[in-house]
């Protein structure tokens, strides 16, 4: 056995090549022994053992950097670092986190939860070292699918007019959640059909420089024609011409050869992008042959239910609109299965586009669709969506371009933390002028809600809701903005969303008000509530910008004495179940019941 709880670099680079496989073959057992039982991101983690513990042989963390894009795929480096013994307790409570995170490790240079960040961090990163005369590397991991995303590029577009000491290993699995599409992922494929070309390549070089008296002058014409052949053969290539030094495509399971070619990387001392090609699930064959199933598991020990989840009944009940609604198209941002657009896509797959991790272009593209007389759905999580608010105001707003944003994850989302929390958006998509936000507190009202968003909405409509099964059935038989439930009491809360069903179990001791429609903020809403002694505010968002502090607002202008006490989400709350954040938010039952009191 050599995987140890105390493995380290150190120990790693002193073993020889044959225990290096071995290694990973006891690291991809540990992986599927512990996350088909705690949970978490396997299929992804299964195809990068072989890169990452090539990357620790060559590199030294954490003198050199490295930053993982997205960061679901570092678990091995995890492991690699001091983290064996703790892998039991990823993304629970009190354990460690299933995303980078300095300030768990300082191996983990740059929090990793979001997509195509990697080479715009780690050339920010290698540009503090330069200026400080450090010459240690800095090493991106980013997949083809994060390389879809527009900052990616952005990125790579101005690392390449450097001299950093920057290394960009290209990753390509030929999945993201979603299968890729589009250029891109026709690009890499035929990247990847040239790579015999490379090897000719060098092996002439090496004839021609061996050859006696016309060798070198052979070697040289050779050399400068090398440009315009390779561009009439292959189109050139995409990161030489942006700067970079280009090495691959490398078979990310081949240990030796990732070994070589980071060594020849790190040397370089330049951009260089190390492009490598893996199979999502290597050496687990459920996961193999379904990476998607197994892209992110529950734990064994989850609570499941029969209960059909908030993307589930958005997803089918668009599937039934759109049989007599031709013009509805639908957008994700790869995450067909994720916000239940698998449903409309296998029924309508011409109206149906997964644009890749590119959530700003899925906005104006919408608005695009949205120009051309078509009413366009766009699916995204909520702090996927954080991304777009530029393109919601000047492409969406101004010209009141119609489209319907549906926010998945709204709320808290349990394990994935802090990252993947959908607190931002009621404060962000509040500010956009004209917007218009749903939050049903269950399927029945995210029916009416959808409804009413395709047809009795004009400009930007959000419909928010979280992640899993509403809390309760709240019995709705039609549609209402507001439900208002008197029992004659001088005390009211006011809250929305499925955290009404644990304000609901103190109906008898306090009146409750739920919006439906959260904004805008209806007039009848503020006559309610002005005539309560106390109002208290129950949210599932971020405190500051919050619907309750609007209303709170209102409420000051027309001269309320009463008390008004608000309880929303402060600051980052870390990984854990939804019931525990709840919890630590006062969000819960116990929590409304303390804060509202007798």
């Amino acid at each position: 056995m050599l995987l140890k709880n105390n493995i380290s670099a150190d120990y790693i680079k002193k073993l020889n090549m044959e225990q290096r496989k071995i290694l990973c073959s006891e690291i991809r057992h540990l992986l599927v022994k512990t996350v088909t039982n705690t949970g978490g991101h396997l299929a992804s983690n299964l195809g990068t053992v072989e890169l990452i513990v090539a990357m620790h042989t060559v590199f030294d963390t954490p003198k050199d950097k490295f930053v993982f894009d997205v960061g679901h795929q570092a678990y091995t480096h995890k492991i690699i670092t001091g983290r064996a013994r703790k892998l039991n307790t990823i993304r629970t409570g009190d354990g460690i986190s299933g995303f980078p995170k300095n300030a768990e490790s300082e191996h983990d240079s740059f929090i990793g939860g979001h997509s195509s960040i990697s080479i715009s961090s780690a050339l920010g990163i290698a540009k503090a070292m330069e200026l400080d005369g450090d010459d240690h590397s800095v090493v991106a991991v980013i997949g083809d699918g994060a390389l879809t995303g527009g900052e990616a590029y952005e990125g790579l577009n101005n690392a390449g007019k450097t001299d950093c000491n920057l290394v960009v290993v290209l990753n390509e699995n030929e999945m993201s959640i979603s299968k890729n599409t589009g250029a891109l992922a026709l690009y890499l494929a035929q990247l990847k059909s040239t790579q015999k070309y490379y090897k000719t390549k060098d092996s002439v070089k090496n004839i021609l420089e061996n050859t006696p008296i016309i060798g070198k002058t052979l070697g040289s014409a050779a050399r400068n024609t090398k440009r315009m052949l390779k561009f009439a053969l292959y189109q050139s290539n995409l990161f030489e011409n942006l700067g970079f030094k280009y090495i691959g495509p490398i078979d990310g399971h081949n240990i030796e050869e990732l070994t070589e070619a980071l060594t020849v990387a790190k040397m370089m001392k330049k951009p260089c992008l190390v492009h490598v090609y893996t199979k999502k699930g290597k050496g687990y064959a459920p996961a193999e042959e379904n990476s998607g199933e197994y892209h992110g598991l529950s734990p064994v020990n989850s609570s499941s239910s029969d209960t059909v989840t908030f993307t589930e009944a958005f997803g089918r009940e668009l599937c039934n609109i759109s049989r007599t609604d031709k013009n509805i198209c639908t957008i994700t941002a790869a995450m067909k299965y994720g916000t239940g657009l698998q449903y409309f896509y296998k029924e309508f797959p011409e109206r149906f586009f997964d644009v890749g991790i590119a959530e700003e272009h899925a906005v104006t593209f919408s608005a695009g669709l949205a120009s051309g007389g078509k009413l366009p759905v766009f699916a995204v999580y909520s702090s996927f969506l954080q991304r777009s608010y530029d393109q919601l105001i000047h492409d969406c707003s101004i010209e009141k371009k119609h489209i319907v944003l549906a926010v998945d994850r709204a709320g808290f989302v349990g394990e994935d933390g802090e990252t993947h929390h959908g607190m931002f958006d009621v404060p962000m998509l509040s500010t956009v002028p004209d917007m218009t936000i749903y939050s049903p507190s269950d399927n029945k009202e995210l029916s009416f809600c959808l409804k009413k968003a395709l047809y009795e909405e004009d400009g930007v409509v959000a419909l928010r809701y979280p992640r899993g099964a509403a809390f309760y059935d709240s019995g709705a038989k039609e549609y209402y903005s507001y439900r208002h439930i008197s029992n004659g009491n001088k005390k009211i809360i006011f809250t929305y969303g499925r955290i009404t069903a644990n304000a609901l179990l103190l109906s008898d001791k306090v009146d409750i008000l739920q919006a439906v429609k959260i904004f805008p903020i209806e007039d009848k809403i503020i006559d309610i509530l002005y005539g309560y002694e106390e109002i208290y505010f129950f949210e599932e968002a971020y405190k500051s910008g919050s619907i309750s502090e609007k209303i709170c607002s209102l409420l000051m202008h027309r001269g309320y004495k009463g008390k008004a006490k608000i309880t929303a989400v402060n600051g980052f709350i870390a990984h854990n179940t939804v019931a525990n954040q709840l919890k630590k938010a006062e969000l819960d039952y116990d929590g409304m019941k303390n804060i509202v009191g007798e």
